[in-house]
Protein backbone atom coordinates (compact mmCIF):
# COMPACT_ATOMS: atom_id res chain seq x y z
CA UNK A 1 0.00 0.00 0.00
CA UNK A 2 1.45 3.49 -0.91
CA UNK A 3 2.00 6.19 1.35
CA UNK A 4 -0.92 8.54 0.39
CA UNK A 5 -3.33 5.55 0.24
CA UNK A 6 -2.42 4.29 4.22
CA UNK A 7 -2.35 7.93 5.22
CA UNK A 8 -5.95 8.09 3.12
CA UNK A 9 -7.08 4.87 4.97
CA UNK A 10 -5.77 6.00 8.58
CA UNK A 11 -7.12 9.39 8.77
CA UNK A 12 -10.56 7.60 7.60
CA UNK A 13 -10.30 5.01 10.35
CA UNK A 14 -9.28 7.37 12.85
CA UNK A 15 -12.04 10.27 11.42
CA UNK A 16 -14.76 7.63 10.76
CA UNK A 17 -17.94 10.13 8.66
CA UNK A 18 -15.24 12.51 7.32
CA UNK A 19 -16.04 14.00 3.94
CA UNK A 20 -14.44 13.68 0.58
CA UNK A 21 -13.61 17.79 1.10
CA UNK A 22 -12.61 17.24 4.64
CA UNK A 23 -10.32 14.52 3.61
CA UNK A 24 -8.20 16.80 0.55
CA UNK A 25 -8.07 19.64 3.33
CA UNK A 26 -6.78 17.76 5.99
CA UNK A 27 -4.04 15.65 3.94
CA UNK A 28 -3.23 18.72 1.59
CA UNK A 29 -3.77 16.23 -1.72
CA UNK A 30 -5.56 17.14 -4.37
CA UNK A 31 -9.27 15.92 -4.90
CA UNK A 32 -8.13 13.52 -7.86
CA UNK A 33 -5.17 12.13 -5.83
CA UNK A 34 -8.07 11.38 -3.16
CA UNK A 35 -10.74 10.26 -5.50
CA UNK A 36 -8.19 7.54 -6.88
CA UNK A 37 -6.84 6.09 -3.56
CA UNK A 38 -10.68 6.20 -2.35
CA UNK A 39 -11.47 4.00 -5.32
CA UNK A 40 -8.84 1.79 -4.81
CA UNK A 41 -9.17 1.25 -1.04
CA UNK A 42 -12.66 1.26 -1.67
CA UNK A 43 -12.25 -1.41 -3.86
CA UNK A 44 -9.75 -3.61 -1.19
CA UNK A 45 -13.17 -2.85 1.10
CA UNK A 46 -10.67 -0.99 3.42
CA UNK A 47 -13.51 2.00 3.63
CA UNK A 48 -16.89 2.50 2.93
CA UNK A 49 -18.47 5.30 1.06
CA UNK A 50 -21.90 6.27 2.04
CA UNK A 51 -23.37 9.68 0.46
CA UNK A 52 -26.15 11.94 2.50
CA UNK A 53 -27.85 15.19 2.06
CA UNK A 54 -25.14 16.48 -0.86
CA UNK A 55 -21.86 15.46 0.77
CA UNK A 56 -20.11 11.76 0.49
CA UNK A 57 -18.68 10.66 3.43
CA UNK A 58 -15.79 7.94 4.33
CA UNK A 59 -16.07 4.88 7.36
CA UNK A 60 -13.92 2.47 8.44
CA UNK A 61 -15.81 -1.44 7.70
CA UNK A 62 -17.63 -2.42 10.27
CA UNK A 63 -20.33 0.84 10.88
CA UNK A 64 -23.95 -0.14 10.07
CA UNK A 65 -26.33 1.89 8.04
CA UNK A 66 -27.71 3.34 10.59
CA UNK A 67 -24.20 4.54 12.21
CA UNK A 68 -23.05 5.92 9.22
CA UNK A 69 -25.95 8.23 8.67
CA UNK A 70 -26.08 9.36 12.18
CA UNK A 71 -22.35 10.20 12.44
CA UNK A 72 -22.49 12.01 8.75
CA UNK A 73 -25.31 14.34 10.64
CA UNK A 74 -23.04 14.52 13.99
CA UNK A 75 -20.30 15.83 11.81
CA UNK A 76 -22.96 18.88 11.45
CA UNK A 77 -22.19 21.32 14.37
CA UNK A 78 -26.09 22.26 14.64
CA UNK A 79 -27.55 18.74 14.28
CA UNK A 80 -25.13 17.87 16.63
CA UNK A 81 -26.34 20.39 19.35
CA UNK A 82 -29.29 19.87 18.50
CA UNK A 83 -28.53 16.11 20.01
CA UNK A 84 -26.49 17.08 23.17
CA UNK A 85 -29.36 19.42 24.08
CA UNK A 86 -31.70 16.45 23.85
CA UNK A 87 -29.59 14.00 25.43
CA UNK A 88 -28.68 16.50 28.04
CA UNK A 89 -32.35 17.53 29.27
CA UNK A 90 -34.25 14.77 28.14
CA UNK A 91 -37.89 15.08 25.59
CA UNK A 92 -38.29 19.14 25.12
CA UNK A 93 -40.62 21.24 23.39
CA UNK A 94 -39.27 22.57 20.13
CA UNK A 95 -38.93 26.34 21.31
CA UNK A 96 -36.96 25.24 24.05
CA UNK A 97 -34.70 23.42 21.97
CA UNK A 98 -34.25 26.71 19.42
CA UNK A 99 -33.44 28.46 22.14
CA UNK A 100 -30.93 26.53 23.90
CA UNK A 101 -28.70 25.66 20.77
CA UNK A 102 -29.31 29.63 19.56
CA UNK A 103 -30.59 28.84 16.59
CA UNK A 104 -34.00 30.19 14.61
CA UNK A 105 -37.24 27.57 14.40
CA UNK A 106 -36.49 27.31 10.45
CA UNK A 107 -33.54 25.84 10.98
CA UNK A 108 -34.42 23.66 13.90
CA UNK A 109 -36.96 22.17 11.91
CA UNK A 110 -34.66 22.17 9.14
CA UNK A 111 -32.17 20.25 11.13
CA UNK A 112 -35.30 17.98 13.07
CA UNK A 113 -36.41 16.49 9.66
CA UNK A 114 -32.76 15.42 8.86
CA UNK A 115 -32.70 13.68 12.38
CA UNK A 116 -36.30 12.20 12.52
CA UNK A 117 -35.31 10.65 8.62
CA UNK A 118 -32.39 9.25 10.46
CA UNK A 119 -34.28 7.60 13.00
CA UNK A 120 -31.93 9.80 15.49
CA UNK A 121 -34.85 11.88 16.87
CA UNK A 122 -38.14 11.32 17.36
CA UNK A 123 -41.31 14.50 16.89
CA UNK A 124 -43.97 13.07 19.45
CA UNK A 125 -47.58 14.41 20.13
CA UNK A 126 -49.67 14.75 23.50
CA UNK A 127 -52.58 16.70 23.55
CA UNK A 128 -51.22 18.82 20.56
CA UNK A 129 -48.19 19.82 22.25
CA UNK A 130 -44.91 18.36 20.11
CA UNK A 131 -41.95 16.97 21.97
CA UNK A 132 -38.98 16.26 20.76
CA UNK A 133 -36.89 13.28 22.32
CA UNK A 134 -33.52 11.12 21.04
CA UNK A 135 -34.53 7.77 19.37
CA UNK A 136 -31.44 5.95 20.59
CA UNK A 137 -30.26 7.63 23.32
CA UNK A 138 -27.09 5.27 24.28
CA UNK A 139 -26.61 4.42 20.68
CA UNK A 140 -26.14 8.53 19.72
CA UNK A 141 -23.89 9.29 23.07
CA UNK A 142 -21.34 6.80 22.46
CA UNK A 143 -21.33 7.91 18.53
CA UNK A 144 -21.41 11.89 19.61
CA UNK A 145 -18.18 10.51 21.69
CA UNK A 146 -16.32 9.07 18.23
CA UNK A 147 -17.05 12.33 16.26
CA UNK A 148 -14.95 15.39 16.78
CA UNK A 149 -15.49 17.75 13.84
CA UNK A 150 -12.88 19.90 11.94
CA UNK A 151 -12.57 23.74 12.33
CA UNK A 152 -13.95 24.18 8.76
CA UNK A 153 -16.78 22.45 9.49
CA UNK A 154 -17.39 24.48 12.61
CA UNK A 155 -17.07 27.42 10.82
CA UNK A 156 -19.56 26.25 7.99
CA UNK A 157 -22.13 25.67 10.67
CA UNK A 158 -21.68 28.97 12.28
CA UNK A 159 -21.43 31.10 8.89
CA UNK A 160 -25.01 29.02 8.75
CA UNK A 161 -26.38 29.92 11.80
CA UNK A 162 -25.54 33.74 11.15
CA UNK A 163 -27.04 34.38 7.94
CA UNK A 164 -29.74 32.30 9.31
CA UNK A 165 -29.78 34.59 12.53
CA UNK A 166 -29.70 37.98 9.90
CA UNK A 167 -32.43 36.82 7.56
CA UNK A 168 -34.70 35.57 10.64
CA UNK A 169 -34.23 39.63 11.77
CA UNK A 170 -35.00 40.94 8.34
CA UNK A 171 -38.29 39.08 8.57
CA UNK A 172 -39.38 40.44 11.67
CA UNK A 173 -38.69 44.06 10.50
Amino acid sequence: MTETRRRLRDHVHTHPGAHFNALTRALDLAPGQVQYHLKKLRDRDAVVEERLYGKTHYYPPGFDCWERHAIALLRRETARDVLVVLLDGGPARPATVAEAVGIARSTLFYQTERLIEQDLVEKRTDDGRVTLAVCRPTATAQLLDEIDPSIPERLLDRFTRLVDDLLETDNRE
